[in-house]
């Protein structure tokens, strides 16, 4: 019985070597590669027309020229893909609307000297050219900020804020910093905010046909996988808490008029506030909550992963621009 018992277990070892390979060989860039080719859901949608129009300029968006990827939602909100919009049309109607736009960016601690400089700069190459631009950098080390050179009707201001301990509050934080700050000051300059984490360069065009009302951004590490994977918060004591939503969204990259941003805001904010009254943390912390925002209110306007690329996840032949790119992590230099 014990060489029967041997023998068995020899068998299973050899029948299970092959799947141990099979797992080894597909973690990390290959799994990587097998998931961009995961089919996406298509737009069911006959014509933009269609849609529930942003802007004038949407009408004139073509669902149907990337078939290799979603192009708009089951709400009729379109997903915005190179090869869909005009960029010239979307710069005229925009600049005869007189849309302006505020930036805003947190470099808090080692944050500023790693990647301030160059987010800026990047962004005075690619961010809304032809619009103008308030940049609102939100720092603990006002002192340290370079001065960059601004192109026409492009300006800096400079706010200095607390630095908390923990990295996650500092990013949970700035939701109430964002509000703040669109109620005293944007919202009687600018149409338009758009929110990004510092720790990205520019690298292509971000134009106006990013604009609308409410802006949302595909996550690139998530878009083609199952939602089931989807890394929701799924604590049902959290204030954040789904089990299910549409897309998985980035919270590098968020915008809006500066109404709809401030609803969001606040909103995120006070699910913060009221988890911590209750002594619990999101998942994913204010990322974790935007989800959350966004499963209940729709985004009107989406942004496919070229507006917030990561190049480790390797070549994707649906990402035919790099507009924004993930800059180097180094988590374990600046978090502590």
């Amino acid at each position: 019985m014990g060489y029967i018992q041997k023998t068995k277990n020899v068998l299973k070892c050899v029948l299970l070597l092959p799947v141990v390979l099979c797992i080894v060989y597909f973690t990390g860039p290959s799994v990587r590669l097998m998931i961009g080719l995961l089919p996406m859901q298509r737009c069911t949608l006959g014509s933009a027309e269609m849609l529930i129009l942003d802007n004038a300029a949407d009408a004139r968006l073509d669902l149907q020229s990337r078939p290799d990827v979603q192009t708009c939602t089951s709400w009729r909100a379109p997903i915005i893909w190179e090869g869909m919009f005009d960029p010239d049309l979307y710069d005229q109607i925009h600049r005869k609307q007189g849309s302006s736009v505020a930036l805003t960016v947190f470099a808090i601690g080692r944050y500023l000297d790693a990647y301030l400089e160059a987010f800026l700069n990047s962004s005075e190459h690619h961010f809304m050219l032809g619009l103008p631009v308030s940049y609102y950098v939100f720092t603990d080390t006002p002192e340290k900020v370079k001065s960059i050179k601004l192109g026409p009707q492009r300006s800096l201001r400079v706010i200095q804020v607390q630095r908390h301990t923990r990295w996650q509050d500092i990013s949970m934080m700035r939701m109430k910093t964002i509000s703040d700050t669109i109620e005293s000051d944007i919202r009687h300059h600018c149409t338009h905010v758009f929110c990004f984490d510092v720790d990205q360069v520019f690298t292509g065009r971000f134009g106006p046909e990013a604009l609308g009302d409410s802006v949302a951004q595909l996550h690139a590490h998530y878009y083609r996988l199952p939602k089931k994977l989807f890394t929701y918060d799924r604590n049902p004591k959290s204030q954040a808490f789904i089990e299910t939503g549409d897309f998985y969204y980035h919270a590098a990259v968020f915008g809006g008029s500066w109404k709809d941003v401030k609803a969001l805001t606040e909103a995120c904010y006070k699910s913060i506030m009221e988890d911590k009254q209750n002594n619990v943390e999101a998942l994913w912390h204010d990322e974790s909550h935007l989800n959350k925002y966004f499963w209940i209110h729709k985004p009107s306007r989406i942004l496919s992963p070229e507006y917030c690329w990561d190049t480790s996840i390797r070549n994707r032949t649906d990402i035919r621009v790099f507009r924004l790119l993930w800059a180097p992590k180094h988590y374990n230099k600046l978090r502590t």
